[in-house]
């Protein structure tokens, strides 16, 4: 049912924004929905209908109306999932590679959405629309961990941990070539690409801040494993970072042209890659608060077994060679 809230702006708060004001209220909603709500006109302040950025004044009399979450419109599908770990609060889940987050154009079944609405009907609903309690997301063929709220109060609290950066995210990536350094950092601002709209750019007018942190892990003739963390989480963020490195992710439909794979001088490698349907990077590591007891909690995800696969091959190779020197 519709949730009705009413405050009365105190002295502390005389002059916020309104949006700012509602959002610290606890009502359990983003800023962002917030303003959704305000250009719905679910938001009064004195019984008049304003903008987001009004200020409010001391005694103003502020009337918030959420309405009742509105069923998605995707259907349940019974996908198995791998369940890493569970409660009452959050559920986490080992993504496979070309299982898409949600439905959209294109993807309108066979999602993370529908197979979480088939394994459970406790699932946050957030802003008027129930949304599978999805707080973020992994490209369509990055395997690994995925975090879900099965309730409001957990799903705010994990997308504040989000926007805050509090979270930890690492991923393991293959690469292609070795690098010069052990590690480093990448900070480049990401957008939209201006030409290519499928495409993301540091190369774009209007990017957003972007920080990645590299570290290498094992180091092969041709390839090399990364730790990859991300600070920031843009769209397509490490793969557009790593591919202007000239180090793209093995794989990359995007953002690694074929002629890097026919590059390859191995060819018992070379034929190994080719078997590979999609770019090598799995986000191995998820830690965070918990949203009810604010223990620090920290979840690994196994590598899926194609990228496991081209490691066996790779170690091998490398354990031959080495033998062959003796």
């Amino acid at each position: 049912m519709a949730q009705e809230f009413e405050f009365i702006v105190r002295n502390h708060d005389n002059g916020e924004r309104l949006d700012t004001f509602l959002t610290q209220k606890n009502v359990h909603v983003s800023r962002s929905q917030i303003k959704r709500l305000i250009d719905g006109q679910l938001v009064q302040v004195n019984s008049t209908f304003p903008k987001a950025g009004c200020k409010v004044k001391k005694g103003d009399l502020i009337r918030l109306s959420i309405p009742e979450p509105i069923p998605s419109q995707a259907h349940p599908e019974n996908i198995p999932l791998d369940i890493i770990f569970e409660d009452s609060s959050i559920l986490l889940v080992n993504k496979p590679p070309g299982l898409v987050v949600h439905p959209a154009s294109g993807n309108h079944s066979g999602t993370l959405v529908n197979a979480l609405l088939y394994y459970t009907q406790d699932l946050s609903g957030i802003g008027g629309v129930i949304r599978p309690g999805i707080v973020h997301r992994l490209d369509k063929n990055t395997s690994g961990i995925i975090i879900v709220a099965k309730d409001d109060i957990a799903h705010q609290s994990l997308a504040r941990q989000f926007k805050e950066h509090s979270i930890k995210k690492t991923y393991i990536g293959l690469v292609y070539g070795t690098l010069k350094d052990r590690e480093g950092i990448i900070q480049g601002p990401i957008g939209r690409h201006v030409t290519d709209r499928k495409k993301m750019s540091t190369r774009t007018r209007k990017g957003k801040k972007a920080v990645t942190y590299w570290k290498v892990i094992e180091e092969f003739e041709e390839i090399s494993l990364l730790e990859i963390k991300i600070e920031t989480g843009r769209t397509h963020q490490i793969r557009v970072h790593l591919a202007d490195m000239q180090h793209p992710i093995i794989g990359d439909p995007l953002y690694c042209g074929r002629k890097r794979l026919l590059s390859i001088r191995n060819d018992r490698l070379k034929g190994i890659l080719k078997g590979l349907k999609r770019q090598a990077l799995h986000a191995q590591v998820l830690g965070f608060h918990h949203p009810g007891s604010g223990e620090y909690l920290e979840f690994t995800a196994p590598l899926v077994e194609d990228i496991e696969g081209i490691l066996h091959a790779l170690r091998s190779d490398l354990q031959k060679t080495y033998n062959g020197r003796q």
